[in-house]
C-alpha cells in the first residue's frame, strides 16, 4: 500500500472519532433525565422517552429541580425530595387520562412554574400590598412571577398560596387550590379559603 493511501485512511478514521465525539451531545440531549432502558411499556415514562417534546421539558425540569435543590440544601423540614416524588407519581397517573400526551405536558409545564416561583428561580415583579376591605390588617402581599405559566404567591398572614394564571376577558385572574385572585385597573378581588366570601382589595399607598 502506498503512503499517501495508509495517510488518507487514517485521516478518515480521526474524523470518523471526531464525527462520533461531536454526536454525543446531541445524541444524549434527545434522552431524559431518567434511564429509558429501566422503563415499563405501555407506561408514561415510555411516553416521554418517545416524545422529543416531553423529553425536552424533562430535562428542562431537571435542570430547574437542581437549582432549587440547591436553594433548599438548609431547608426545614427538608419537603423538596418528598414533594417530587409526589409529582412524579401524580404524572405517572396520566395514563388514566384521555388525552395522555397532553396532560403530561400540562404536568411538567405546572412543576417547572412552581419550582420557579416558590424558589424565586426567575424574574419577579413585586412585592404588592394589597388592603382588603378597607381594614389595614386584612393585608395581602403579592409576589407575580414571569414562569410559563405566569404565577403569583399570595401570603395573608401565616398563610401562602401559589396560583396560576388563567383565561380571563379582562384583567388578570389567578387561581390556586382555594384561592383566587382577580386584577383588574388596580383593584383587586381576593378570595382567601373554600366557599369565603370575596374581598375587594386595592393597592396599599407608600406613605
Amino acid at each position: 500500500m502506498k503512503l499517501t493511501k495508509i495517510i488518507n485512511i487514517q485521516v478518515l478514521g480521526v474524523a470518523g472519532v471526531l464525527a462520533t465525539a461531536l454526536c454525543l451531545p446531541a445524541i444524549a440531549a434527545e434522552s431524559p433525565s431518567f434511564d429509558c432502558g429501566k422503563v415499563q411499556a405501555g407506561s408514561i415514562e415510555e411516553m416521554v422517552c418517545r416524545d422529543a417534546g416531553l423529553i425536552k421539558l424533562d430535562r428542562q425540569l431537571a435542570d430547574v429541580y437542581a437549582k432549587a435543590t440547591e436553594k433548599a440544601k438548609n431547608e426545614q423540614p427538608p419537603v423538596l425530595k418528598a414533594m417530587q416524588r409526589g409529582w412524579v407519581k401524580g404524572r405517572n397517573e396520566c395514563w388514566k387520562s384521555e388525552d395522555k400526551r397532553t396532560c403530561v405536558e400540562s404536568s411538567y409545564q405546572t412543576r417547572i412554574a412552581q419550582l420557579q416561583a416558590q424558589y424565586r428561580l426567575v424574574e419577579m415583579t413585586g412585592p404588592v400590598f394589597y388592603t382588603c376591605d378597607g381594614n389595614p390588617a386584612n393585608e395581602v402581599v403579592v409576589s407575580y412571577f414571569k414562569t410559563e405559566p405566569a404565577t403569583l404567591i399570595a401570603e395573608r398572614g401565616d398563610q401562602t398560596s401559589l396560583m396560576f394564571i388563567q383565561r380571563s376577558a379582562s384583567g388578570a385572574k389567578y387561581q390556586g387550590q382555594n384561592e383566587s385572585l382577580w386584577e383588574h385597573h388596580g383593584e383587586a378581588r381576593i378570595v382567601w379559603g373554600y366557599e369565603t366570601p370575596e374581598m375587594t382589595c386595592k393597592v396599599k399607598t407608600p406613605k
